[in-house]
């Protein structure tokens, strides 16, 4: 074994520059720079940061420079730096008294050029310090690290509450912000039954973090998480929207979003399967909600890696980044999500954002789409109301990318988006997620319509908002009346508001 010093320049200036690293031998063994390890804990909040599994392989998070102990002979280098920069993966010979070794990694693409800012929307566990090392490596521009309230054991076996992060909170303010990289440190607000959100960019902790559970009571609503996080301009996020519990499918951000009080719909993970949210989503828009898509990854553990799946954010032209203009381009509807392809969407030569409103002598929309990917696609396609209109295959050298371009002549409301879809299952994921990529969905209205709502849809959400109310009613753990008729009624205003969008379409 010798000690080499190990470097890995960003091909723009010549410096070293944070990535993911991982080195074998011939024989597959893994070696881990120091200051890391070659097996690490994987489990929720057990010491994340600095150390990723993904798929079987574990990988190192380093600055861009490091010592490591190798074996002379055959090795094989792979580098990774996000979706954005060309990765590395090669087989090299270390001879015996080599001290060091240097790599050039290069950006291919660069969206931040273009107004597209990247970022992770839900992260657990991490420090602020390892948060800002893994953003720099894996290339997203914006982390946010969300403190929630845990339950542990102590050293003598008791249950014990615990909230990492909670003093770090950053409110509407950066730490570790430099001028690609940056951490901001929020919240997420759970009840086990009703549901969760993010607040982001919220100005103050909104207590309590969490309400209800076997030993609690259902004093507080999602509702009023909302409100108190809007007060200040904080964005709201429907998190894990796939949960259930009680018979229940969607659980309170239903009717908060009916409300008026979600302003986006998190991702998680895509496989193109029945557990992906996105079906949810199309049903959700079928129903005349349009809300913007957010990406995250969820990292809790260092079994999953950030910005495994992510968000884009558009800022308009001239608008330099900061935390706000990221949040106001995230509530407008400028976004897409995606586990690694590149996506550009424009109607009428603009970047749109959640709505469209026609009049009667407008003329037809000129749509175009583009999709560029490190990883090979299938096919970039448009969607209106759920269904595929358009489609371009990808070509097959690298980067893989496809461009759309179309006339669509708009003779009632609906809602446009586009996505980029494969069978390519993506290497080293935590699951075998297929390629994806989508954009929010637009709402196009003609003098005002939305005559897409599907009645069906709709009274399909409202049997949900039936058996939200029931559980209120006759399960909600409430002290007093004026309690559980608070609850009631916010699932009670959701479906009179609700029901109305029948009458409008």
């Amino acid at each position: 074994m010798q000690q080499v010093h190990l470097r890995i320049n960003d091909a723009a200036n010549g410096k070293p520059t944070p990535v993911r690293l991982r080195i074998t031998d011939a024989d597959g063994r893994y070696y881990a720079p120091h200051g890391r390890l070659t097996e690490f804990a994987t489990g929720p909040n057990q010491d994340v940061g600095g150390n990723v599994l993904i798929g079987l392989k574990p990988w190192a998070y380093i600055d861009g420079a490091c010592e490591i102990l190798l074996p002379p002979g055959e090795l094989h280098i792979e580098i990774a730096k996000g979706p954005e920069h060309k990765p590395i993966n090669e087989t090299v010979a270390l001879l015996a008294g080599k001290m060091s070794m240097r790599f050039t990694i290069e950006r291919w693409s660069d969206l931040r050029a273009q107004g597209w800012h990247s970022s992770d929307t839900r992260t657990h566990f991490l420090s602020t310090e390892a948060a800002a090392l893994e953003a720099a490596a894996e290339d997203v521009a914006l982390v946010h690290l969300l403190a929630k309230e845990i339950t542990l054991r102590d050293a003598f076996g008791k249950a014990v509450h615990a909230i990492p992060n909670i003093v770090a909170f950053t409110g509407q303010n950066l730490c570790h912000a430099n001028d690609r990289h940056a951490v901001a440190v929020g919240t997420l607000n759970e009840h086990p039954v009703l549901g969760s959100l993010a607040l982001l960019h919220c100005h103050r902790v909104v207590f309590p973090l969490n309400f209800g559970g076997p030993l609690g009571r259902e004093d507080w609503t999602l509702f009023d998480w909302c409100g108190q996080c809007h007060r200040k301009k904080g964005l709201v996020v429907w998190t894990n929207p796939l949960h259930q519990t009680e018979a229940l499918t969607y659980g309170e951000p239903l009717a908060d979003l009916i409300l008026g009080e979600i302003d986006a719909f998190e991702v998680t993970f895509f496989e193109n399967s029945p557990f992906d949210a996105m079906a949810d989503y199309y049903q959700l828009a079928s129903a005349g909600l349009i809300v913007p898509l957010v990406g995250a990854s969820g990292k809790a553990s260092n079994g999953i890696a950030l910005g495994v799946m992510r968000t884009y954010a558009h800022l308009e032209d001239s608008v330099p980044f900061s935390f706000a203009a990221w949040i106001e381009a995230v509530r407008a509807g400028r976004t897409y999500v995606s586990n690694g392809p590149l996506l550009d969407f424009t109607i009428n030569g603009q970047r749109r954002g959640s709505h469209i409103e026609l009049q009667t002598n407008d003329g037809p929309l000129i749509v175009h789409a583009e999709a560029k990917s490190n990883v090979p696609f299938d096919r970039l396609e448009l969607m209106w109301n759920g269904d595929v209109i358009a489609q371009r295959y990808a070509h097959s050298e690298w980067p893989h990318g496809a461009t759309l371009e179309c006339e669509l002549s708009v003779a009632r409301s609906g809602w446009l988006a586009v996505r980029c879809v494969g069978e390519t299952l993506l290497p080293s994921r935590p699951a075998p997620q297929r390629v994806f990529a989508h954009t929010s969905a637009i709402a196009v209205r003609r003098e005002g319509s939305c005559d897409w709502v599907d009645a069906h849809t709709v009274q399909t959400l409202l049997a949900d908002l039936e058996a939200l109310l029931i559980w209120a009613k006759e399960k909600a753990r409430c002290d007093t009346a004026a309690e559980r008729e608070r609850l009631c009624h916010v699932f009670d205003d959701a479906r009179i508001a609700l029901a109305k969008k029948i009458s409008q379409a």
